[in-house]
Parts: structure tokens; C-alpha cells; sequence
């Protein structure tokens, strides 16, 4: 064993080992060294994509599964650890328009370099379960199930609404349109009705529901909410307002009903207004002849188009000059066009209420719009000066305003609504839905191809089941200028497997949530080309342990969920949920440092381009490029991220100070699930721990080496070596809770404690101690072995644990000796008349009169009455005693 810490030889020398192995081949069905099944457990990380080096936070992911996957594997179960490639996607396309080659090859050098660096980081993965997104062989099973999905009229073709680039020609997602603006372009962007393919996701969405709200116990709450508020139940009212609008043909608009849908049908009477989302019938309507409206309503057509955004957009309006009926008071009601309104939510048109939504409020002040309140709450007294959050409140409300609504509670008031309106034929109670049906169809090349052919005569027609994989072409180039699969003949021409003439293939490609939606399960059978999943499937799923990042808490992990029930259903799967238990890591952060760019865009810059400048007091209040001199903006503390440039490569990392290093550093530098500041310094302090870890083996190397198996007998120790091993148990208790609590900082910490321990202890030269320190020893290396693997894995082979216990990969898992925690001697706190004034060593298990007599004899005692009697002694065990004179 060299004297110095080494790691690149100390990892090096352990891949070699493991891979020599196949260390992390997993079998089904396992047995242990007596023949009895070992529990399974499947822990996974979320794949990513390869977008060409791993950052820190993809090490502190795949550590998390890691520790959680070695410390299992020791404790006797079998455990799967696999990894992927979310391979599909923009980010290819677009660096094959920037670099001129064909995404496949940049995705598979991608692979390649970020396999590597995973190996680097000493990962227990089953490598032999590896999928990649874009490999034929695994995208098969999407277009496979696509097609059973569209036999059960769960996948269907419809018209849907895109963002389009004039410039590019191609659409866009919403996060790619920046101010109304192409991202790449910088073109006005224009929405098209297009036909694209849908799943009935919202067909599960009860179910979906139920379950997340009253299932997944092992899933974190807010997740939890995240789900049901997505999913979005509503039991509320849908009615019209009826009007006499006719079209140019003289047809009247919706047969004279605009429809809108409200929870809060208590406020009905209180509608000043309505407004139509800018798709809106009526808004086409009004725009013919007002070229103003017109404007205003392709000005709202800019931008993204999701809930979200709408959220945050400032809310802007135009009058129509359109009236529609209130359907109980008979009043006209002006109709807006807003920009906040969705067509693709409910009708397209909502009514206003500004004196109970906070919403129409600000749209009312903004515009000098009427506010009626129609609530009160007793107590309360309203105003239109400013919003109250009790504006908005149904569970104390009473109706007032309301004429023969008065008085009546939320509900009562509903109800009664509801009644009135479906007298008159107008309306009636309603369950809505904030889910929408899953569009799939993206016009890109670099996803799997829906597969479709197109026939004049026969019209759409899925490819048969023995014609897939409809295999895409991996040698084109993007340039901007739109699908390549479009001009792409060898591709596109086919023969209609119907009539058997021409044909054209369908060019748009699937939603990449569809390759995550179920590529977990794909891990489980691999090599399979007869079936999706097969009987090993069983045998792992559902997963017990998900682990990711929050930002995929909602579609990804719906559109799993849904996935999931849609396999099952097809009678592929036994279960209804995919994961048992769910872990969202926190994000790693870093400094930010950016400037515009000369067309606009944000160019980031890496941490080390830059030099700080700061104010008197030390802040950073902004930066320049050392290259240059020249002026960057300092954008704070944010998320690692490669398109922010503020990432830490950890191969550089691991080539200075070793993967270990790394590993200990992200596990110990905050609680998984909280975010975690990069640190240079702790990462030169965990180098720091490991080199002591090292110093101290090194110097008890001769010493245990040669010890045999045999068990001491502890009674016998000396003093010294029981004070060491009460400490280690201790700690290793400790360190037992927090892993099975997956507080993995403190497990570090208890190994922190441990090493402390150990060097601190002044033990004998003894057999008796030397064999306390290789035990403690012992446990230490073992606890801490799932952080660091590497040199734990050499320090166990070279102190000799591996001829007593096997190799540390299987080493059984260390039990707290609960004799070895009771101490011979407790200390107890000595007060007298309740003043501490020293302590006392008492044998473990001293009798109670004892102590009170040792206690009343102690020199303090004494001392501090001064010549007055003892009157009584307070003894509270294990603790102190109190001597009142």
C-alpha cells in the first residue's frame, strides 16, 4: 500500500476489477449463499439526454441512485441500476445546424464520451440494459404501440394549433418562441391550424386523479399537488349567453350561444363583461371590419400559447363592440377579446367578474370596466379601490346584490343557478378538466416517425405491424429550412399497404416524452425484438425507488403514469402505477454570467472566462472577460446548466482530485432533495477527508493486517477501546437511519465522526485494541463505501477485510453491537441546590442510594453547603443529581 493518496491509480484500478467481474451484472430471481431469493429493489435515475458532457447535477442524480443501489446490494437484495439515453430532440437538430453533420453521429459521440465519464464516476450500472432513444430496435415499440393505441381509438388525428417560424419553416415549441419571436430566427412568429395526432390521455384522467391524491404514499406532497393541480378537476356550471350575432352568410355565430364555464356560478349576477380567447368566433367576427381589433388580435397570437404564459403575461384587452344576453337578468354584457384567454380551455370565452376574481379585477381597473360585488362576508366591507384575498372567498360568503339569490351560501346559491339556468335551457352543472389530450406530432426530423402513410385514395393508413420499425433516416442534415424527412424521396415514398398504389409516409415525428415514457420498463428486458416488455418486466416493475429532478414532476411523470395504464390495459403490464417511491434531487448551483448578443440573443459565459468585480463590500456587482477586458453581466446564484454555461465538468474534477472526491462532495454538501451551491473549497475539503482516510489506513496497515477472523471478547477491552467502539456504533446507528431516510449528508457526516474518532483514539498495544481498531475500522469502510467506492474498495483488500468478510461489494452490511453502546461508567452532572458545581463517574447500573451517597460525600458538596446538612438528593438517571442543603 503506497504512503500517499493516489486516485487516479486507486479508481483506475478498481474499474479494472469491477468490469474484469462484470461486477454490476444484475440476473432476475437471485438467490443468496443459502439458496433463498434475495428481495429485489429497482432504483433508476431519470436518463438523460446526451447533450455532450455530464454536469454536476447529473452526478449528484446518479450518486444519490448509487449509494442508495451499493448499500442495498450489501444489506442482501438484489439490485438493478441501469442507465440510458434520451437521445431525441431539438438540441440535435440544432447542433447539426450549427456544426453541419448529422445529429445521429453528434448523439452517438455524445453517448460515447458521456458513457465514459459515468464509468469515471464508478457507477454500479448494469450496462448491459443500456437503451438509447434512437436506436430502431427500442423505438419500434413506440410506433408499435402507437398503432394499438390507434386500433382502441385511444390515439386519434386531429387539427391542432402551432407555432410557426416563416424563416425557419418549421414550428416551434412554446419555450422557443421569445417575445413573439422565433428563438433562432428572430421572426415574427405565426399560428397555423396543422392535423397532428393526439392520445386519450384525458380518458385516464380520473383514475390519474384518484390515484395521486389518495395513493403514492412514498411520492413527495408537492409533487403530489403539482399532478392533481395539472390534471385540474372542476365541478362548476357550463351555460350560455345567448345573442343574435349573425355571420356574413347571415348564419348566426354558435346558433346564438356563447359558452362559458365557472366554479363560482354564485357570482353570476356580479358579470360586467365577458372576453373570447382571439380564436374565437365572435373575435373573427368582430375583426372583419376593424382593422384595429384585427391587429390586436394577431398581436395575441404571438407567443406561446400555454396556461403557464398565459399566467404571466400582462393581461391586455379590445372592446368588440359585441353584446351578448346575461341569461337571468336579460342585460346586455359587452364582450372583449383578451389575450389571456385559451381556446384550446373550456369554450374559448370566459365571464367577468372583476369583484371576485383577482383577474378581472385588474382587467376592470385597467379598462374602467363596472365592478359589482355580489358576495359579502360578515365583518368585511368591499371597495374597488384594491383587491382583498376575501374578495375571492366562497367558504364564508353570503350572496348579496342577487335578488332572489340573497343570502344564500356558496353551494345553496350554485345550486340554485344551476337550477334556473337549466329551466330556461341555458345550462347545467358540469365536471371540467384542466388536462388536455397529449399532441404527439412535431414537425422534426430527430424523433421516431409516426408511423402513417398517407394514400389519395385511402387516405391515412398505419403501416403494418410487420413493416416497423418505420426506421428513420440517421444521415440527414437540418438546415433551417424545415423537416429534411419533407424532401427526403427515398423516405417519403412508400406504397399504401391498402391499395397497394403510391404513397407518401408521414413526416412528422413523436413528442420525445413518448421515449421517457416508458423506457424504464425496456431496461427490464432487454434484447427482447418479439415483445415490448416480457415476463422480467414482472419481476422488477413497479419500480421502488424514481429519482430526478422537480422540473419533470408533471408531464414527464404524468405522461408515464398514462403510459403505464394504456400498456396495462393492453394486458403488457400487471400493475397500475410505474414508480413506488419518488426522490426529486435539488438542483446544483453556480454562478451566471451572460450578455446580449449583437441579434439579440443571450450569450453565458463559463465561470473561469470571467474575473469578478466587486463593490466595497465584497459583493459581485458585475464582471469582464479576461480575454478581453470587456463588460459581462453577473446574473447571481442560478441552476448548472449547459445552455448557461455555469456548469463545473466533472471530468476535469475527477482527473485532479478523483470521482470519489466528487461523489463526497455533492453528497455531502447539502440534503438530497435541497439545492446544493457549488463550493471550490468543500470540494478541496472532502480531497482533504479522503487523504486522511488514507494517512490512516497507511498507518495501521501493519497492524491489522494479519489479524484472523475470530471475535473478541469485548468485556475484556480496555477502557480506551470500548469509549472507541461505543463512539463508532453510535455513529454507525446513526448513519443506519439516515440512509434509510436517504439523508445522504448525513451519512457522510457520521463517517466524518467516525474518522475522527479513530485518529483521535490513543488505544494500546494490545491485541485486544489492535483487534477494536480493525473492527471499527471495519465499520467505517463499510459505511462509507457506497460514497466512495473506489478507495474504500482498494483500502478493504489491502488492510485484509476481504480474506475475513469477501469483497466489499457484497460484504455484509455492519450491525450495531447495542453492547457495545452501554458504557461502564456514566458521567452525571453534579448540582448543588440546583448550581452546577462538577460532575461524577458512577459504574453503569449503580443503585440509587449509592449514588445519593456518592453525591452527598462528593468534595463540592461539601464545599457549597458550607457546614449545613444534606436534606435530600435528587437523582435523574443517566443525567444528574442534585444534592439541596
Amino acid at each position: 500500500m503506497q504512503e500517499r493518496y493516489n486516485p487516479a491509480e486507486v479508481e483506475a484500478a478498481a474499474r479494472q476489477d469491477w468490469q474484469a467481474r462484470d461486477a454490476y451484472r444484475v440476473i432476475e430471481h437471485a438467490v443468496d449463499a443459502n439458496g433463498q431469493p434475495k428481495p429485489k429493489f429497482y432504483a433508476c435515475s431519470m436518463l438523460p439526454y446526451p447533450s455532450g458532457k455530464l454536469h454536476m447535477g447529473h452526478v449528484r442524480n446518479y450518486t444519490i441512485n448509487d449509494m442508495m443501489a451499493r448499500q442495498l446490494r450489501m444489506r442482501g437484495y438484489n439490485v438493478l441500476m441501469p442507465m440510458g439515453w434520451d437521445a431525441f430532440g431539438m438540441p440535435a437538430e440544432n447542433a447539426a445546424i450549427k456544426s453541419k453533420v448529422p445529429p445521429a453521429k453528434w448523439t452517438y459521440d455524445n453517448i460515447a464520451y458521456m458513457k465514459k465519464q459515468m464509468q469515471a464516476m464508478g457507477l454500479a450500472i448494469d450496462w448491459s440494459r443500456e437503451m438509447c432513444a434512437c436506436d430502431p430496435d427500442y423505438y419500434k415499440w413506440n410506433q408499435w404501440l402507437f398503432l394499438k393505441m390507434l386500433e382502441k381509438g385511444i390515439a386519434y388525428r386531429k387539427t391542432q394549433v402551432v407555432n410557426w417560424d416563416p424563416v425557419d419553416q418549421t414550428v416551434l415549441a412554446n419555450e422557443q418562441v421569445i417575445d413573439g419571436r422565433g428563438w433562432r430566427s428572430g421572426a415574427p412568429i405565426e399560428k397555423r391550424e396543422i392535423p397532428g395526432y393526439y392520445l386519450r390521455i384525458t380518458d385516464y384522467a380520473e383514475e390519474l386523479l384518484d390515484q395521486v391524491q389518495n395513493g403514492l404514499p412514498g411520492w413527495p406532497e408537492r409533487v403530489r399537488l403539482m399532478q392533481e393541480n395539472w390534471i385540474g378537476k372542476s365541478q362548476g356550471v357550463r351555460f350560455a349567453f345567448t345573442h343574435t350575432i349573425h355571420d356574413h352568410d347571415g348564419q348566426l355565430i354558435q346558433d346564438g350561444r356563447m359558452y362559458v364555464f365557472t366554479t363560482r356560478a354564485d357570482t353570476i349576477m356580479g358579470v360586467t363583461f365577458c372576453a373570447v380567447a382571439p380564436e374565437h368566433p365572435l373575435a373573427t367576427h368582430a375583426a372583419r371590419n376593424n382593422p384595429e381589433l384585427a391587429a390586436f388580435i394577431e398581436a395575441c397570437k404571438l407567443g406561446g400559447t400555454t396556461e403557464a404564459e398565459m399566467a404571466t403575461r400582462e393581461k391586455e384587452g379590445m372592446r368588440t363592440g359585441l353584446v351578448v344576453t346575461h341569461p337571468l337578468t336579460g342585460d346586455d354584457v359587452e364582450v372583449w377579446v383578451g389575450n389571456y384567454v385559451l381556446m384550446s380551455y373550456g369554450d374559448g370565452a370566459v365571464m367577468g367578474v372583476p369583484a371576485h376574481d383577482e383577474r378581472d379585477f385588474a382587467f376592470a381597473k385597467k379598462y374602467g370596466l363596472p365592478i359589482q360585488d355580489v358576495i359579502a362576508v360578515q365583518g368585511k366591507t368591499f371597495s374597488t379601490d384594491a383587491w382583498q384575498e376575501w374578495y375571492g372567498d366562497k367558504q364564508q360568503a353570503r350572496t348579496v346584490n342577487s335578488g332572489k339569490y340573497d343570502g344564500l351560501d356558496h353551494q345553496a346559491t350554485v345550486d340554485a343557478v344551476a337550477a334556473d339556468l337549466a329551466a330556461k335551457g341555458l345550462g347545467e352543472k358540469q365536471t371540467t378538466w384542466r388536462l388536455r389530450d397529449w399532441g404527439i406530432s412535431r414537425q422534426r426530423y430527430w424523433g421516431t416517425p409516426i408511423p402513417i402513410i398517407h394514400c389519395e385514395h385511402c387516405g391515412p393508413v398505419p403501416v403494418p405491424e410487420k413493416d416497423l420499425p418505420v426506421v428513420l433516416p440517421d444521415d440527414l442534415i437540418p438546415d433551417g429550412s424545415g423537416n429534411p424527412l419533407a424532401k427526403h424521396e427515398a423516405f417519403l415514398s412508400c406504397t399504401c399497404p391498402s391499395c397497394g398504389k403510391p404513397a407518401r409516409r408521414e413526416t412528422d415525428t413523436m413528442d420525445t416524452f413518448v421515449d421517457s415514457s416508458w423506457y424504464f420498463m425496456r431496461y427490464t428486458s432487454p434484447g427482447n425484438d418479439q415483445a415490448m416488455v416480457d415476463s422480467r418486466n414482472d419481476y422488477w416493475m413497479p419500480m421502488d425507488q424514481y429519482i430526478g429532478g422537480i422540473e419533470h414532476a408533471v408531464l414527464h411523470l404524468l405522461y408515464a403514469r398514462f403510459w403505464t395504464r394504456v400498456m396495462r390495459d393492453l394486458g403488457l403490464v400487471n400493475f397500475d402505477e410505474p414508480f413506488t417511491r419518488l426522490l426529486c434531487q435539488g438542483m446544483v448551483l453556480n454562478h451566471i454570467y451572460s450578455r446580449k448578443n449583437e441579434q439579440g440573443g443571450i450569450e453565458y459565459f463559463w465561470p473561469d472566462e470571467v474575473e469578478d468585480i466587486h463593490d466595497a463590500k465584497g459583493v459581485i456587482v458585475g464582471a469582464r472577460l479576461r480575454s478581453d477586458g470587456s463588460a459581462v453581466q453577473y446574473g447571481g446564484i442560478g441552476t448548472m446548466s449547459k445552455s448557461k454555461n455555469n456548469g463545473v465538468d466533472p471530468q476535469s474534477l475527477i482527473d485532479s482530485m478523483g470521482a470519489d472526491t466528487a461523489r463526497l462532495f455533492v453528497m455531502f454538501a447539502s440534503p438530497p432533495e435541497q439545492t446544493l451551491e457549488w463550493s471550490d473549497s468543500g470540494v478541496e475539503g472532502a480531497h482533504r477527508f479522503l487523504r486522511r482516510l488514507w494517512g490512516l489506513c497507511h498507518a495501521q496497515q501493519a497492524a491489522l493486517r494479519d489479524l484472523g477472523p475470530e471475535q473478541a471478547d469485548w468485556s475484556q477491552a480496555d477502557s480506551t477501546t470500548k469509549t472507541l467502539r461505543r463512539e463508532v456504533y453510535g455513529q454507525l446507528k446513526q448513519a443506519d437511519y439516515d440512509y434509510q431516510r436517504i439523508q445522504y449528508n448525513t451519512v457522510v457526516s457520521a463517517c466524518m465522526k467516525m474518522l475522527n474518532t479513530l485518529e483521535s483514539a490513543a488505544l494500546p498495544d494490545t491485541p485486544i485494541a489492535r483487534q477494536g481498531m480493525a473492527d471499527a475500522l471495519g465499520v467505517l469502510l463499510r459505511v462509507l463505501y457506497p460514497v466512495v467506492p473506489h478507495v474504500t474498495w482498494l483500502l478493504w483488500r489491502e488492510l485484509g477485510y476481504q480474506q475475513r468478510h469477501g469483497d466489499i461489494l457484497d460484504a455484509p452490511w455492519p450491525q450495531v453491537d447495542e453492547a457495545a453502546l452501554v458504557a461502564d461508567e456514566v458521567e452525571l452532572m453534579l448540582q448543588v441546590n440546583g448550581k452546577l458545581r462538577g460532575s461524577i463517574l458512577v459504574a453503569n447500573g449503580t443503585p440509587k442510594p449509592q449514588i445519593e451517597q456518592q453525591a452527598a460525600g462528593h468534595e463540592a458538596v461539601v464545599r457549597f453547603l458550607e457546614g449545613r446538612p444534606v436534606k435530600r438528593v435528587i437523582v435523574v438517571p443517566g443525567k444528574l443529581v442534585n444534592v439541596v442543603g
